[in-house]
């Protein structure tokens, strides 16, 4: 965290610049690694976004998801593949709380038996770890119309809340003092 980020260099304390308080590389592979569901956003027909919760993985630097090929957000998709994720640590088990990283990219849509071949089992995997249990969820989702959405990430934008608690806490320890001193 840098002191000018943060508006410190003026005996200020805000919070109207957290871009000092990105979430670091190997932080995001973490959370990315353990995290299945996220917020998966597209545009409608008139152009609004729209939002689900979805379960994903995260492979081969790509987020990947599924739905019945007739799901509305599959024709948006179709018309115009720039979406939108949102992930966060809240729930991933393993990693701290306050972690997220919103993600621009483009969705390409898959109805192949390869990809089928792994996605499933993976996914049913990441969501199951009984391994009964994931074999027939892997099953269940092998549906006609079922298709995988892969979600190749363009930009992102992520927040590392632990940091921010970390500048919170030096900041009111220093407002402490300084009402300390005063009062002396």
């Amino acid at each position: 965290m840098t002191e000018r980020a943060t508006g410190a260099d003026r005996g200020e304390a805000h919070y109207e610049d957290v871009s000092a308080w990105g979430l670091a590389e190997a932080d995001e592979e973490a959370m990315l690694a353990v995290q299945t569901e996220c917020t998966f956003i597209w545009a409608n027909r008139e152009g609004w976004p729209v939002g689900v919760i979805m379960s994903f993985i995260w492979r081969r630097g790509r987020f990947w998801l599924t739905a019945g090929g007739q799901r509305a957000r599959i024709a948006a998709v179709r018309r115009d593949p720039r979406v939108c994720l949102v992930v966060t640590s809240t729930g991933a088990g393993g990693v701290p709380n306050r972690r997220t990283v919103t993600y621009k990219g483009i969705c390409h849509l898959h109805d192949d038996a390869e990809t089928k071949a792994w996605f499933y089992p993976e996914l049913a995997a990441a969501l199951h770890p009984d391994p009964e249990r994931s074999r027939h969820f892997a099953a269940f989702l092998d549906s006609p119309r079922r298709v995988i959405l892969e979600v190749e990430p363009t930009q992102r934008i992520a927040f590392d809340g632990t940091k921010q608690n970390a500048a919170t806490t030096a900041w009111v320890e220093a407002a402490n003092a300084a009402d300390q001193a005063g009062s002396d």
